[in-house]
């Protein structure tokens, strides 16, 4: 299975969060999409912020690894990690992607 993670950033931390999960093989390809404003509820206040979105490309096969990664670098007490799982995608992709997330003794 493959899986889009969703994930936001503060701006300046986007660009070393993602290529440390593409240099980790813990996604296969990381889109950076700057200019999120967000609007949310946290400690029963509304809250807004600048943020970045991760379109992060990966395996269910790494997510585990992948998920346990974003927490260790992300500076949210609680963040948005969101798995989309899809199975219906260019086969050459798909491969790719497998390839992309192998780990190195593969």
């Amino acid at each position: 299975m493959s899986l889009v993670v969703l994930v936001t950033v503060p701006p300046e931390r986007a660009q070393e969060l993602a290529r440390t999960l593409v240099a980790e093989r813990l996604a296969g390809c990381v889109n950076v999409v700057g200019g999120i404003h967000s609007i949310y509820r946290w400690e029963g206040d509304v809250a807004e912020d600048p943020e970045t979105l991760l379109l992060i490309k990966t395996t269910g096969e790494r997510y585990p690894e992948l998920e346990a990664r974003i927490r260790v670098m992300h500076p949210y007490e609680v963040p948005e990690i969101i798995a989309l799982p899809f199975d219906r995608a260019l086969p050459e992709f798909q491969s790719w992607l497998l390839g992309a997330t192998a780990p190195e003794s593969e």
